[in-house]
């Protein structure tokens, strides 16, 4: 019958291992083969963030260039001319090198060499506007090198950047639009692959349901069946052999000879569920320095005298009679002298009507000492490099402030004298001259009204009177009405429970650089029309949301990006919040805009 037994165990072994093989394998092979589809098709995607957003900053570069090169008809200086062809050249060059890497690849840039046909029909259709505007460019760069040369000189080659700047933008649109629209039709694909991967999967795990476990459900009942009787006879079997007799009597010395060591060896005991100490061990007693127990004690009562502590092990117990439980406990022994105990609770059974507990623990005093010690010592480091972080964020913070404000008080004085300059111009023309003088006054006038502009702008960014003036709430309302008025987006402000109030003149400042930062990170690289600014607060927090309709990113790739970027604008962002004790909150998805959300305790 052990033969047969034996090789109907092996039997039915035999056949489950194939069985369960052959599923598992039929799953992994699934698993393996969608992994692998999934991610070579994420792989293609990888790039398509960037090959948008390298598309999308062309709209602003050929902008850009077309500025820089405009702004030469109204700059009479020979510095700011130079600085004008530098910063030409600089965005030519940037200009050039985004342009042909779309087309061609780059590798640096993370730009495929591989477009589609609608998107190669539409570079062969812009490229003869940008090599026009492209030569013009560098026409210019080169006759700027000539520091004699006039402005009339360079009229025809701004005529040509400028009538094909709208061609460019036009064209290059649709290019960002076709991008988009191929990254999404890879999305639609990859959603239909993800569908049709889970129905062969759920497909394979329906026939392993019908095929593989029911019918070895079927053979394990057959063969716990067969066991079952094995059991009845081989107990039959037992109950008639005298052997048994003769090994419990060995086994009950054993155990004696077991518990006699245990004794002598480790913290231990025996108690009630009710908590009675029912048995304790040499080495406990030696511990705790107790005589022989002759009436019934509680065992907490027996580990310390402190009622606390003894309310701890009471809860301990009661709680954990029927689980059991390890961990580390308080006990104070004679002398009132505290110790630490590692110890365990373990539950047991020795009648069928009887439940006791085994108390087995050890004594860790001195690790327990060691561990306290060390984390004394790193909460103090901790605490140690916060503030010496505060320290350095205020210190940062401060001296940013104080140059912002020195930059604005020298933008003011020498645009104001220029202006100055300007109204002695005027006022020295010959009015003889009346073609002459009214061209001059014209133009003189034109350029009165953009270092004016310019000088407003400048100061409004710099240093925001109403924010020191009247508080957040009105610079806030100020910075959405220029942004707006600058810009031509419609930003909004909504002040949705009435705050009013003053702030910190810290805190104040770094809501308002956080705030500024956000709606300036949506109007240069969101590609937004709206942006609207909400604020409200509660008892204890003064929350101000920044929404943007535009084309949104992937919040986990911020880090990655360099200084230019946005990166480091997220950074200071941060920084600034995190120095008033705030939170910042980041959520975007592409195509479907940002939101920045700022919670400042007040």
């Amino acid at each position: 019958m052990t033969k047969n037994g034996n090789s109907l165990d092996q039997r039915t072994f035999n056949k489950l291992s194939r069985l369960y093989i052959i599923a598992l394998s039929a799953i992994a092979l699934t698993l393996i083969i969608s992994q692998v589809l999934i991610r070579n098709h994420l792989e293609t995607q990888k790039s398509d963030s960037t090959v948008i957003n390298v598309a999308g900053r062309q709209r602003m570069l050929s902008q850009k260039l077309t500025k820089e090169i405009v702004s030469l008809l109204v700059s009479s200086d020979e510095k700011n001319r130079i600085l004008l062809k530098n910063k030409i050249t600089e965005t030519l060059h940037l200009w050039e090198l985004s342009h042909y890497s779309l087309q061609n690849g780059n590798d640096s840039l993370r730009l495929p060499k591989e477009n589609s046909d609608k998107i190669k029909n539409k570079f062969i259709a812009i490229n003869p506007v940008f090599d026009t505007i492209q030569k013009a460019s560098k026409l210019i760069i080169q006759k700027l090198e000539n520091s004699t040369i006039s402005i009339d000189e360079l009229t025809s080659e701004i005529k040509k950047v400028t009538n094909n700047e709208d061609a460019f933008l036009l064209i290059m649109d649709e290019i960002v639009n076709q991008y988009d629209l191929e990254a999404e039709e890879k999305v639609v694909w990859l959603r239909k692959l993800e569908l049709a991967l889970m129905g062969l999967t759920l497909l394979i795990l329906l026939g392993e349901l019908l095929f593989i476990f029911w019918p070895a459900a079927k053979s394990v009942k057959t063969t716990l069946s067969d066991l079952l009787f094995a059991e009845k006879k081989a107990k039959k079997m037992a109950s008639d052999a005298d052997e048994l007799s003769l090994s419990k009597e060995k086994s009950i010395k054993e155990l004696r000879a077991l518990s006699h060591a245990i004794d002598e060896t480790l913290l231990f005991a025996r108690v009630s569920p009710s908590g009675s100490l029912i048995h304790i061990g040499n080495k406990f007693s030696r511990l705790f320095k107790l005589s022989k127990i002759k009436k019934e004690v509680l065992f907490w009562n027996v580990l310390s005298s402190n009622e606390n502590e003894q309310l701890l092990i009471e809860d301990l117990i009661n709680k954990h009679k029927k689980t059991g439980w390890q961990g580390e406990v308080k006990a104070t022994i004679k002398g009132d002298i505290g110790i630490w105990l590692e110890m365990s609770l373990v539950p047991y059974r020795p009648t069928e009507d009887r439940s006791e507990l085994l108390i087995i623990a050890s004594e860790i005093t001195e690790r327990k000492a060691a561990q306290i010690e060390i984390e004394r010592l790193t909460k103090a480091n901790f605490e140690e490099k916060m503030n010496q972080q505060k320290i350095i964020s205020s210190k940062i913070i401060e001296n940013q402030e104080k140059e912002q404000n020195r930059i604005a008080k020298d933008v003011h004085d020498g645009i104001g004298q220029m202006l100055t300059g300007l109204k002695f111009n005027l006022e020295s023309i010959n009015m003889n001259d009346i073609e002459k003088t009214t061209s001059k006054i014209e133009h003189l006038k034109e350029l009165t009204t953009n270092i004016i502009k310019g000088v407003r702008t400048a100061t409004f960014n710099l240093t925001p009177p109403e924010l020191s003036d009247h508080g957040i709430v009105p610079a806030i309302t100020k910075l959405t009405q220029e942004l707006g008025k600058l810009t031509s987006k419609e930003i909004m402000f909504y002040n949705k429970t009435g705050f009013n109030d003053r702030l910190d003149s810290l805190v104040e400042i770094n809501i308002y650089r956080i705030t500024q930062e956000a709606i300036n990170n949506a109007i240069k690289y969101a590609d937004s029309s709206h942006i609207l600014v909400s604020l409200s607060h509660s008892k204890n927090i003064l929350s101000i949301v920044i929404d943007d309709d535009g084309k949104g990113f992937e919040p986990s790739k911020v880090k990655k990006v360099k200084n230019g970027d946005g990166g480091m604008g997220m950074t200071f962002m941060r920084e600034r919040i995190k120095y008033i004790d705030g939170r910042l909150f980041l959520n975007s998805e592409l195509g479907k805009g940002t939101r920045v959300t700022l919670n400042i305790p007040i």
